[in-house]
């Protein structure tokens, strides 16, 4: 009896000195924020976590997301006995142990186990395969939390019996509620930069978040003994990182900047703008995707590498994070602003949804599926020529309907690698045409003089 009263009051003194985000961990999904894509009323992982119907699952995403807060909600909805392990201090042993007592449980209570095995991707090869036999018999159901990408470092047969679940930066919707229920634990108030900069700063995690909080909450006690307010100079002091002054309205006026450098073809501009942003502690997912638009926006079929170069800068950012992904957004700034410019692309497909967009258009009887059983009793299929049969890999025949079959979408610049582009195009079409009708082909394939400058962002 006196063992429990001592331990009911260490576990009463520890709710009280645990960490804020330990002691804001929701107990209900409703309490949760963020992953609305997952948990949301009605989508999948909710629903799954509410039916008790769980099967193995790997929880993927950056960490203060909620990877062992949505476990720990599993644990407390699951019929299922629940076992946590984390990997960076279990061994082959203790897996091994766990399954054993999975299998006495099973076989004397009826009762399955779920298994929370944070930082999954920390067990080597050999560990994984250990899990194997019992995740793929249902002896026990998996639930893996990683950091890093599992198509990387979760082995092929453990990936593949269970569902991956990526969960998302918390935007600043959801840290800003995160910080409320923070000042609200700790009977404070805060300023409302101080509370900005407490977000930006967290940049998705929430757990840093809270954590800054609790930072900033103690130095303003420690400040005044009346109002406990934070103001941003004790978010500064708690994070260690100064705010640069950066509003709305100036966020949207230099990433405009930013992305008219880069299409201007001015590297030395573009990294000035970047270091502004980073400064600014602008999210650097959102300058990378800024990038991997401009990519096929303004640089197109000039420099298709320039996409490969935005795309890989973008998965960096993910995989490595910052400070040293700066470096990454660095390469693919001046990779862009230096290269050849065409918006081609952009102007073609504005082109193309205009005539596709009311849906109208038979498919031609030739383009029409002929696989299925009478198909070739209604033409479908008739007439088609196969282009690889042909010696130079491509034939001439219609492929849109009747009515938009002579528009022409794409006009190839002469900038980059699209020139050959240029060439090749006019060759296929002035096959077997007159000196006239020639003269007409290209003057309808040099018509982006006069129309391609039509995209400008604001």
């Amino acid at each position: 009896m006196s063992d429990d009263l001592f331990a009911a009051a260490a576990a009463e003194r520890l709710a009280k000195t645990a960490p804020l985000a330990d002691r804001l961990r929701p107990r209900h999904l409703d309490e949760l924020v963020g992953q609305e894509h997952l948990l949301g009323r009605g989508k999948p992982l909710r629903s799954l976590i509410e039916s008790d119907r769980l099967s193995s699952a790997i929880l993927w995403g950056p960490p203060g997301t909620g990877k062992t807060t949505i476990a720990r909600l599993v644990a407390g909805t699951t019929a299922q006995a629940y076992v946590q392990l984390s990997a960076v201090a279990a061994s082959v042993k203790d897996v091994r142990e766990v399954m054993a007592s999975a299998r006495d449980r099973l076989g004397q209570q009826n009762q399955g186990t779920i298994l929370f095995l944070d930082e999954v991707h920390r067990f080597n090869r050999a560990q994984q395969d250990a899990l194997l036999p019992a995740v793929e018999s249902g002896l026990i159901t998996l639930i893996g939390a990683t950091t890093e990408n599992p198509y990387f470092e979760v082995n092929p047969p453990l990936r593949s019996r269970s569902t991956l679940f990526r969960l998302e930066p918390l935007d600043a919707d959801a840290l800003g509620e995160l910080l409320r229920r923070g000042l609200r634990a700790e009977g404070a108030e805060a300023d409302a930069d101080a509370l900005d900069h407490l977000s930006i700063q967290a940049a998705g995690d929430g757990r840093q978040a809270l954590t800054s909080l609790e930072v900033a909450v103690a130095l303003a006690s420690a400040r005044s003994d009346d109002l406990l307010r934070v103001t941003l100079a004790d978010a500064e002091d708690a994070l260690g990182a100064s705010a640069v002054r950066y509003g709305r309205d100036e966020h949207y006026d230099v990433v405009s900047a930013f992305i008219k450098s880069l299409r201007g073809s001015d590297p030395d501009a573009g990294l000035y703008w970047l270091s502004r942003m980073l400064e600014a502690g602008e999210d650097p997912r959102f300058i990378a995707r800024r990038m991997v638009i401009l990519a096929s926006e303004d640089i197109g079929m000039a420099d298709s590498q320039a996409l490969v170069v935005a795309d890989a800068a973008a998965r960096a950012v993910e995989y490595v994070g910052l400070p040293e992904a700066q470096l990454n957004l660095a390469h693919a700034v001046v990779y862009l602003a230096t290269a050849p410019k065409s918006n081609t692309v952009t102007t073609a497909l504005g082109k193309a949804r205009a005539d596709a967009g009311d849906g109208s258009g038979e498919v031609p009887a030739h383009l029409r599926d002929a696989h299925y059983q009478g198909a070739a009793g209604l033409g479908h299929g008739k007439g088609y020529v196969y282009p690889h049969d042909d010696p130079q890999g491509w034939v001439s025949q219609q492929y849109r309907p009747d009515r938009f079959e002579d528009q022409r979408y794409y006009h190839p610049s002469q900038h980059g690698a699209e020139e050959e582009i240029f060439h090749r195009m006019m060759g296929r079409n002035t096959e077997d045409e007159t000196e006239d009708d020639q003269m007409e082909i290209r003057q309808r394939m040099m018509g982006r003089k006069t129309d391609s400058n039509d995209s400008e962002e604001g």
